[in-house]
C-alpha cells in the first residue's frame, strides 16, 4: 500500500511529460515570424496616420495665428493682397507705428488692463473661495437652495444683466471707472469658480476640520491654514481662467469704459479698425500679437496647476 501511494505522483508525473496531462492538453500556437512583422507593421502605420492627422487639425486651429503673426510682419498693402505665409516682403514699422498710433502709446493701456485683471483675479481668489467653503462646510439654513440658485445664474448671459448693472454703476457714478469691472469681482458673482471650488473642498476629508476644531481652531483658522494651502490647484485654474476671460474681455469693457484715457487693450484694439474703411490692420496684427504675449505666458507657466486642479476636482 505504501508502493502504491509512493507511486501515485511519480505516474502522474510521467503522464505529463509524455503529453497525456493537463498541463499539455493546450499547447502554445506557433506564430510564424511574418504574421508578427505584419501586425508591428500595421500598428505602426496606424500611430503614423494618428500622429499626421493630429498635426494637420492642429495646423488647422493655428492657421488664424500664424496668419495674423505673418500678417504683422506685412505692409498693410500686402496683408490681404498676399494671403499665404510667407511674406514676399518683411516690414517691422507696423509694432513701431502700432505702438504710437493711438492717443497714448499701448503701454497705458496694457497698464489699464493690467490694473483690471489684477483686481478681478484677486477678487475672484478671496470671495470665490470664501463662498466655496460656506457652501461646502458651514451647515445654515437652506444652503441647498442657495446653491442651486448660485448654479442657475451661470446660465444667465450677460446680456440680460448688463442693462441694470449699467444703470446701477451710473448712478453710483461709477462710469468710466475700473470699480464695475473689479468690485462684482469682490462679491464673488462668477459662479463658475465657486462651484469649482466648492466640489474641490468637498474632496479634502472632514477628518482634518475635526482635528482642528480640537485644537481649537475656528473656521477662519481653519479656511487659511487648511482649506487655501490645500486648495492651491483649484486656486490656480481659478487664478488662470479669469485671467484669461479678464484680460480678452470685450464688451464689458467696451460698456463702462468710454473714455479714451481708461481703454483697456481690447477696447484699444478696436480704434485701430474705422469704419470709413481707412484702418490701420498692420498695426492691429502687430499689437493683436503683443496683447497675446501675457495670456501665452500665464498658460505656458500655470498649464500644470490648471490641469492638476481640473483632474482633482470633484474627486472624492
Amino acid at each position: 500500500m505504501t508502493d502504491t501511494t509512493t507511486d501515485a505522483p511519480t505516474g502522474a508525473a510521467s503522464r505529463t511529460a509524455a503529453g497525456h496531462g493537463p498541463a499539455a492538453s493546450h499547447p502554445a500556437p506557433d506564430v510564424p515570424p511574418s504574421a508578427v512583422r505584419r501586425r508591428r507593421s500595421r500598428a505602426r502605420a496606424g500611430t503614423v496616420i494618428r500622429h499626421v492627422l493630429l498635426v494637420l487639425f492642429g495646423l488647422i486651429m493655428l492657421y488664424p495665428l500664424l496668419w495674423m503673426l505673418v500678417s504683422s510682419f506685412k505692409p498693410s498693402a500686402l496683408i490681404f493682397r498676399e494671403p499665404g505665409l510667407i511674406p514676399s516682403d518683411i516690414d517691422l514699422s507696423n509694432y513701431t507705428e502700432g505702438w504710437n498710433a493711438l492717443l497714448h502709446p499701448f503701454s497705458h493701456y496694457l497698464v489699464n488692463s493690467a490694473v483690471v485683471v489684477l483686481g478681478s483675479v484677486l477678487g475672484n481668489l478671496v470671495a470665490c473661495s470664501l463662498a466655496a467653503y460656506a457652501f461646502a462646510r458651514l451647515e445654515f439654513r437652506g444652503r441647498k437652495v442657495w446653491f442651486a440658485i448660485m448654479l442657475m445664474t451661470i446660465m444667465l448671459p450677460i446680456h440680460v444683466v448688463i442693462v441694470p448693472q449699467y444703470i446701477l454703476f451710473s448712478s453710483l457714478s461709477w462710469i468710466n471707472t475700473f470699480l464695475p469691472l473689479i468690485v462684482p469681482k469682490i462679491l464673488a458673482t462668477d459662479a463658475f469658480f465657486i462651484f469649482l471650488m466648492v466640489q474641490f473642498f468637498r474632496g479634502i476629508p472632514r477628518e482634518l476640520d475635526e482635528a482642528a476644531r480640537l485644537d481649537g481652531c475656528g473656521h477662519g483658522r481653519i479656511y487659511a491654514r487648511i482649506m487655501m494651502p490645500l486648495a492651491l490647484p483649484a486656486l490656480a485654474t481659478t487664478a488662470i481662467f479669469t485671467f484669461i476671460w479678464t484680460w480678452n474681455d470685450f464688451f464689458s469693457q467696451l460698456i463702462f469704459l468710454t473714455k479714451p484715457d481708461m481703454y483697456t487693450v481690447p477696447v484699444a484694439l478696436r480704434t485701430f479698425v474705422d469704419s470709413t474703411g481707412q484702418s490701420s490692420w498692420g498695426a492691429m496684427f502687430a499689437m493683436s500679437i503683443v496683447s497675446l504675449v501675457p495670456v501665452f505666458l500665464v498658460f505656458l507657466f500655470g498649464q500644470k496647476y490648471l490641469v492638476k486642479g481640473i483632474a482633482t476636482t470633484g474627486i472624492k
